[in-house]
């Protein structure tokens, strides 16, 4: 099977939304640094169980990835020290420039859920 998910990418993919649900969570209760923090540390630790540590070494060390992984890693130092809103702004210049080389490959698996993909597909045919 191509898409073969083992139990520890699963448990990637659990940390991974568990991220983003503390990171929103975070978000809506006004910036609250504890929750930005939490989420921030499940994702990263979500990232590394499911790519592995090595591929997340080499996708932040990558040399056209430097830009992505300072703004990143300079988001999360602002959210550590009481600077949320420049953090949050920080993280999301800093994935967009991480996951770039990722979009295609997101916009196709968007494609194939049943009512995304449809929705996707009236605003902006491919």
């Amino acid at each position: 099977m191509a898409y073969d998910i083992d139990e520890m990418k699963k448990i990637g993919i659990g940390l991974i939304g568990f991220g983003i649900f503390f990171t929103f969570l975070g978000i809506i209760l006004f910036f609250d640094r504890g929750l930005l923090a939490l989420g921030n540390i499940f994702w990263l630790a979500g990232v590394a169980i499911l790519l592995g540590w090595r591929s997340m070494w080499s996708l932040f060390t990558n040399r056209t990835n430097y830009k992505g992984s300072v703004a990143f890693l300079l988001g999360l130092f602002f959210i550590f020290v009481r600077w949320p809103i420049v953090g949050i702004i920080l993280e999301i210049y800093g994935c967009v420039f991480l996951f770039s080389g990722f979009w295609s490959s997101i916009k196709v698996f968007l494609y194939h859920i049943p009512v995304v993909g449809w929705i996707i597909r009236f605003l902006s045919p491919p």
